[in-house]
C-alpha cells in the first residue's frame, strides 16, 4: 500500500457485516493480486455494525483502513462511506463473503482502459447462489432493464470498478447500490461489463432476504422516475393530470347530452360523479406537478448536483488565432 504522501491509484472498498471467517482470507487474496498488479493501492473495509468478531479480525490486518459504523446501516450506506473516504483514482467495490474473486480486478481495469469507459460492472453469468436468490435476482434484473435499460446484465454484482469522478455529486441511500450503473448512466457516464468468476459461499450466511427485495423494488421505481423525469416532473404529473381533466370533460359532455337530449336523470348514472372526481384528481396532479417542478429547481440550485455532466473543456487556442488572422 502506498504511503499517505503519494497518490493512490486503486481503492478497494469492501462493506462487511458478520464476515468474521472471511475478512482475513479476502484481505490476503487482495494483497496477492495487487502486489503483482500495482504497488499503489489501499484496502478499505467498512464494518456495517457486525455483531461477531469481524471488527477484531479486521484490526489484526495490515495494511488496511477500517471504517466502523456505530450500528448496521446497510450495504448501500457502507459503500457510500467507503467511496467518500477513498483516496484512489479508481474505485473497486466487492462483497466481503469471498464470492467475488479478487483475481478479476486486473480484468476489470484493463476493460475500463481499453474500452475508454467510466464504469465496468462484473457479470456473474454462472452464479453460485441458492435457487431462490438466483430466481429473484433474475426477475429484478429483467424488470430493471425494462424500466431503465442500463445495458447491464447483472447490476446487483458488487464487483465493479469506477473512475472516482463518477461519484462527484452522487449520494447513495436505501438499496441504491444495485442501481449505481443506472444512476451513472443518467449522468452520462459510459458503462461496460465483463463476465467474472463467481464462487460458492463457504462460510457465513447470506444477508439477502425478501425485505431487501421489497426495498430494492421501491428504489427501482425511484431511479426510474429520476431517470425519466428528474428535469421535468411537470411532464409526468401534469400530463397525467391533464389527461384526467380531459376525461372529465368528455364524461361531463356525455352526462349533459343524456340530461338535455334524452331526458335521463343524472341520479341514475355515475357519470356525473366520475366527471367531478376526474376533474379534481386531475387538477391535484397538475398542481403537484407544478410544485415538483419548483422543488426540482430548488434542488439543483441549492446543491452541487446539476441536471447535466461536463466531461471536459476543450479550447483550441492556436486554431482560434488562425481563424482571426484569416
Amino acid at each position: 500500500m502506498e504511503k499517505d504522501n503519494k497518490k493512490i491509484k486503486f481503492s478497494i472498498i469492501i462493506p462487511v457485516f458478520n464476515e468474521e471467517d472471511n475478512v482475513a482470507v479476502l484481505h490476503q487474496e487482495i494483497i496477492e493480486v495487487m502486489k503483482d498488479f500495482s504497488d499503489s493501492f489501499e484496502i478499505i473495509f467498512v464494518n456495517d455494525g457486525s455483531e461477531d468478531e469481524t471488527l477484531n479480525n479486521l484490526r489484526a490486518l495490515s495494511p488496511v483502513k477500517i471504517i466502523n459504523f456505530r450500528k448496521r446501516f446497510g450495504q448501500t450506506q457502507a459503500l457510500d462511506a467507503g467511496i467518500k473516504n477513498a483516496s484512489g483514482e479508481y474505485l473497486i467495490t466487492m462483497d466481503g463473503d469471498l464470492q467475488n474473486d479478487p483475481q478479476e480486478i486486473p480484468n476489470l481495469y484493463n476493460k475500463l482502459v481499453e474500452s475508454n469507459l467510466d464504469v465496468v460492472s462484473g457479470w456473474r453469468k454462472n452464479r453460485k447462489d441458492k435457487f431462490f436468490k438466483k430466481i429473484s435476482s433474475r426477475a429484478m434484473c429483467r424488470l430493471r432493464r425494462f424500466m431503465i435499460n442500463d445495458k447491464v446484465h447483472d447490476s446487483g454484482c458488487t464487483l465493479k470498478i469506477y473512475k472516482k469522478e463518477c461519484f462527484k455529486n452522487i449520494n447513495l441511500y436505501g438499496e441504491m447500490h444495485r442501481f449505481i450503473p443506472a444512476l451513472l448512466k443518467i449522468k452520462g457516464f459510459k458503462i461496460g461489463e465483463i463476465e467474472v468468476n463467481h464462487r460458492y459461499r463457504t462460510s457465513g450466511k447470506t444477508k439477502y432476504n425478501w425485505r431487501r427485495g421489497v426495498k430494492g423494488l421501491l428504489d427501482l421505481f425511484s431511479v426510474w422516475f429520476w431517470y425519466k423525469y428528474s428535469n421535468r416532473p411537470l411532464h409526468f404529473f401534469g400530463g397525467f393530470g391533464l389527461l384526467l381533466i380531459f376525461f372529465s370533460f368528455i364524461s361531463a359532455s356525455i352526462a349533459f347530452y343524456q340530461k338535455i337530449f334524452q331526458g335521463q336523470s343524472l341520479s341514475d348514472t355515475v357519470i356525473t360523479e366520475l366527471s367531478m372526481f376526474s376533474f379534481f384528481v386531475g387538477s391535484l396532479f397538475f398542481v403537484f406537478g407544478l410544485i415538483s417542478d419548483i422543488l426540482i429547481k430548488i434542488y439543483f440550485s441549492s446543491t452541487k448536483d446539476n441536471s447535466y455532466n461536463i466531461k471536459e473543456f476543450i479550447e483550441n487556442e492556436e486554431q482560434k488565432n488562425e481563424d482571426i488572422n484569416a
